[in-house]
Order: C-alpha cells, then sequence, then structure tokens
C-alpha cells in the first residue's frame, strides 16, 4: 500500500488530535480489507462551508457531518473526504460521545463507504455502525 492519508482544512482552524496515530489506524482498517490505497484526503471545514458542496453537487439542501468524494479505479481507493467540524461537535453531544470519538466515528465512516458499506436501508445502516464500532475498537 503505497498511498497516503493527509488532512486538511477550508475554512476554518483545526488540526486532528493525534494525526500519526489516526493515520496509521486509517491504513490499518483499509490494509485489514486487503485493498489498496491511491490517497485519502480528509478536509475538515464548517458547517456552512459542507452545506454549499452539499447543495452544489447532491442538490441537498441540509446540513451533513460529512461528504465523500469516491474518486476510486479499479479498486484503487482515492477520496476527499469533506468533514463538518461544527456537525461533529453538536453530534458528539447528542451522542454523548467525546469529540474525539465522534470525529474517528465519522472519519472512519467515509473510510467504510470506499469500501463498498452502504447506509441506505436500515439493514444496511446497522451493517455499517456494526463495522463503524468494529473499527473504532481498533483505535
Amino acid at each position: 500500500m503505497n498511498g497516503s492519508v493527509s488532512f486538511h482544512t477550508q475554512d476554518i482552524e483545526f488540526e486532528v488530535p493525534n494525526p500519526q496515530k489516526t493515520r496509521k489506524w486509517i491504513l490499518g482498517i483499509i490494509r485489514n480489507e486487503k485493498r489498496e490505497l491511491a490517497g485519502i484526503h480528509y478536509l475538515f471545514c464548517s458547517d456552512d462551508f459542507l452545506l454549499s458542496l452539499n447543495q452544489k453537487f447532491l442538490m441537498h439542501n441540509a446540513y451533513t457531518d460529512i461528504l465523500t468524494f469516491d474518486y476510486s479505479k479499479k479498486g484503487v481507493l482515492s477520496a476527499d473526504i469533506y468533514i463538518s467540524i461544527d456537525r461533529i461537535k453538536e453530534n458528539s453531544t447528542k451522542f454523548k460521545k467525546t469529540f474525539e470519538q465522534e470525529l474517528r466515528r465519522v472519519m472512519i465512516h467515509g473510510v467504510l463507504h470506499l469500501l463498498g458499506y452502504s447506509d441506505k436501508t436500515t439493514g444496511e445502516k446497522s451493517a455499517m455502525r456494526k463495522r463503524e464500532e468494529a473499527c473504532l475498537s481498533l483505535y
């Protein structure tokens, strides 16, 4: 696996807690799935920035915590994953998790989509949550 996982910001100031450990964890999940990686770029932003992307590209007029733009080809993972730090803060309170726990859950959620997991149906959502929990336990 030659690819990289990188962390960037758009319209906010933010630093990923424990970036090296987080990067290693994500790479380990991908390796466990026996997949190749070109690169995943996490882009952390505000609610308003992510809302504008949601409106422009998905025609959805709602806040969301994550948008994953999948550029993978022939099974080699490549993506830009946008995450709203505002949503992470709000959802961590709502779900009674720490900020870092909720951040990791959302970060791995995007990776699981790249790996082929879906969350469109109730059954898929349940399977996705179980897989998220399994991944989170490896951090």
